[in-house]
């Protein structure tokens, strides 16, 4: 057991370094890999990293697994036994504009992750997919065998990963799990995301543009919940070579609840309230039921968490 690692591509991201963290705790030796792109501010990964590089059982590389031989080296020098492929480029919308860098990094840096874990006979490979991949389906909740009906680019190119390491599965000795997230959220989150641009809108004295008049209703899971199934997953042993699971908590809550907790904790910016966007699902909520059939979890409040997160910012200037 000591002598197992686990790659996880990217570690500065906020799934990556949950997920790094968490497995640094437990003694595990974890080798790091991220582009530290500028989707967003740089300094929030960097800050990232200065946490997890307290632990000496922890390794750094700054990589893009775009690149095949730059990864491929690391492997070469290492015993790596299990990969976390939580490398991606991020954003919904942001893919309508930029789609190439969807491609590039999500579908190209995926095929490059699974040839060498074919190569070098990784064990198993759990990789992050979305909820993103259904589409705006309206028989809810969504489970893992329904019909898939991705909307934008970032979808398509986790549906596409899917495929890949369905394919990659019938041809190597390396067991592939596909994680659907559900509007993950928690402790030093992305700045993307609703919770922490209500806060950063609020902290700057911007207005805040809610999208669908606060109607929309999201799947929120905290990290927490997550790391903890990542965690069971990395040593559960699976009967499949493939397969999916949704991460979800199973408890929908729309936008207007989370601006009613915020109004409770004396937060909130100026709001406008405009259309649905393009691009974007009125309603994402999951089944956990097949998750839950393998690994039981006791989901966290999201009224509570939201007040942690909340008074966790308040300290930060």
């Amino acid at each position: 057991m000591k002598n197992k690692i686990t790659l996880i591509t990217g570690a500065a991201g906020f799934i990556g370094f949950h997920t790094s963290l968490n497995l640094l705790k437990k003694g595990k030796k974890v080798i790091g890999i991220d582009n530290l792109n500028n989707y967003y501010l740089p300094r929030i990964k960097k800050n990232r990293l200065k946490i997890l590089s307290k632990f000496n059982n922890f390794k750094f590389y700054k990589k893009d697994i775009t690149n095949y031989k730059t990864v491929e080296k690391i492997f070469d020098k290492t015993s790596i036994t299990t990969v976390i492929n939580l490398a991606a480029q991020a954003g919904v919308a942001y893919s309508l504009s930029n789609p190439k860098k969807y491609f590039l990094t999500n579908s190209l840096g995926f095929f490059n992750i699974c040839l060498i874990a074919k190569k070098y006979n990784i064990k198993k490979v759990l990789f992050a997919s979305s909820s993103s991949v259904y589409g705006d389906n309206q028989n809810l909740p969504v489970k893992e065998s329904y019909e898939l009906n991705p909307l934008s680019y970032y979808a398509i190119t986790k549906q596409n990963n899917e495929q890949t390491a369905k394919f990659f599965s019938t041809i190597s000795k390396t067991k592939y799990v596909g994680l659907r997230f559900f509007s993950v959220y928690g402790l030093y989150g992305r700045p993307d995301m609703i919770i922490y641009k209500l806060i950063s809108s609020f902290k700057q004295k911007k207005i805040f543009y809610l999208n669908n008049f606060g109607e929309h209703k999201r799947d929120f899971t905290h990290v927490d919940d997550v790391m903890k199934i990542i965690n069971r997953l990395v040593n559960k042993k699976l009967k499949n070579n493939y397969d999916i699971f949704n991460i979800c908590s199973s408890k929908p809550v729309s936008l207007k609840k989370i601006i009613q907790i915020f109004k409770k904790n004396k937060i909130l910016p100026r709001l406008k309230l405009r259309g649905f966007q393009k691009g974007d699902i009125k309603d994402a909520y999951g089944s956990n039921s097949k998750i839950n059939n393998i690994i039981k979890i006791r989901f966290k409040n999201f009224e509570k968490s939201i007040n942690e997160i909340i008074n966790f910012e308040k300290k930060i200037k």
